[in-house]
């Protein structure tokens, strides 16, 4: 998304200014081709992560540049993000809103006392009151931060060694990658069993519109790696009803108004369950499937929002019935030596974007979405096809590990 942001901006006719607190690492990021974030016509530097010092000096700016809106990609600054539309008083989502739906634990209390169905749950700080939490709700559980993304140090746990190990793994983390500290107390919840799949809504003038279901394609247990993605998910009426409807009672409790969401939801044998809300568009290349299927590119939609327009949200034929995207999750350690299986792939018709990583790639066997081997982006013209003939594709690739210089 913070590739597709700035694009998006860029097409709409727009200017934008960039404010971080570390240029060097979008500098890193891209050195050839430069991080489209690069080209806003201001860039300017500033502790992003001291609020009460950065809204005067965002003042001050705004007195000689005139925002007209304000946004951001990264989950950890989307708090920031809402005081500083309330301080500028430009469009956006309340403060309250959005500090309650960044904050797991917020948003299950909140979303609890409205009804909207979820998992058991506990917010603990201390390992003895987690562990105690866990056995009134019952092994199994899922433990998680409740101020990460991306999964991270979310998993399942079967007993109380496990819960043990997995807590000292949460508090050997205390900073996030944005240089935030991270709070001491931590999710723990019942483990629902069932398919997962993901809202992409749009909240304006508070009204919520769907723009579809996304199916999840969930592995390595015990974490909870995003292995794909199917846009639209086949469903059922009947189901799809329940998940959006779910989804929507999320967003009406926490209050948001104004913003893209992302809603995970599971599908259980008692209905559909709240897993968490992200006000902002999809990760993982989500986006790029409902642009394909639906012709609505919700980073531009973000965008509008931001700038208090009332988006386009009618889709428009593209004679794609379904996308797909499936990654390549590392199960080893190693220095990758190389993928094979894809030398076909520039010549498939149904294939619109894959990238895979280059050889001598340090990796690590996954515990979270941030370290994917290779993706592949699929469309089919049959509605509920993409799916499969993505991860056929992922299938068959073949890793090999370099030992001793050589590949294994």
């Amino acid at each position: 998304m913070s590739t597709l942001l700035p694009q998006a901006i860029r097409e709409r006719g727009d200017r934008f200014s960039f404010l971080t607190r570390d240029l060097q690492h979008y500098l890193r990021a891209a050195p050839g081709a430069g991080h489209p974030l690069l080209g806003a016509a201001n860039i300017v530097t500033a502790d992003t992560n001291a609020e009460a010092a950065l809204l005067p000096w965002v003042r001050r700016l705004h007195a000689a540049l005139r925002f007209d809106g304000v946004v951001s990609s990264c989950d950890y600054y989307l708090p920031t993000v809402a005081a500083v539309a309330a301080e500028l008083g430009l469009p956006g989502p309340s403060r309250p809103a959005m500090a309650a739906a960044c904050d797991k634990a917020r948003t299950r209390r909140i979303c609890a006392a409205a009804g909207v169905p979820g998992p058991e749950f506990a917010i603990a700080a201390e390992p003895s009151d987690v562990l105690e939490a866990a056995r009134r709700i019952g092994y199994p559980v899922v433990v998680k931060p409740i101020d990460l993304c991306g999964g991270m140090f979310v998993r399942r746990v079967d007993d109380a060694d496990q819960l043990g190990a997995a807590l000292a793994e949460i508090a050997g983390f205390p900073v996030n990658a944005r240089g935030q500290r991270r709070a001491a107390e931590v999710l723990v919840e019942e483990c629902l069993d069932g398919p997962e799949f993901s809202v992409e809504t749009v909240t304006f003038g508070g009204r919520t519109t769907v723009v579809g279901v996304t199916d999840k394609q969930v592995t390595g247990a015990p974490w909870f790696i995003e292995a794909g993605h199917m846009f639209p998910a086949a469903l059922e009426p009947e189901a799809e009803t329940a998940i959006t409807e779910t989804a929507r009672a999320a967003i009406a409790a926490l209050g948001l108004d104004n913003t893209v969401a992302h809603t995970e939801i599971k599908l259980t044998a008692s209905g559909a369950r709240l897993v968490e809300v992200n006000p902002r568009p999809a990760g993982n290349r989500i986006t790029e499937l409902v642009r394909r299927v639906t012709g609505i590119d919700l980073a531009a939609v973000c965008a509008d929002v931001a700038l208090g327009r009332e988006p386009n949200l009618t889709p428009v034929p593209t004679g794609v019935g379904s996308a797909a995207i499936s990654f390549l999750v590392p199960r080893e350690t190693g220095v990758l030596a190389g993928i094979t299986g894809a030398e076909e792939w520039a010549l498939d018709g149904r294939i619109v974007d894959y990238d895979l990583a280059a050889p001598g790639k340090q990796v690590l066997s996954a515990q979270n979405n941030n370290g994917y081997l290779a993706h592949v982006m699929v469309v089919e013209e049959k509605p509920g096809a993409a799916g499969d003939s993505a991860r056929k594709l992922i299938d068959s690739l073949r890793v090999s590990y370099a030992t001793d210089g050589a590949a294994r």
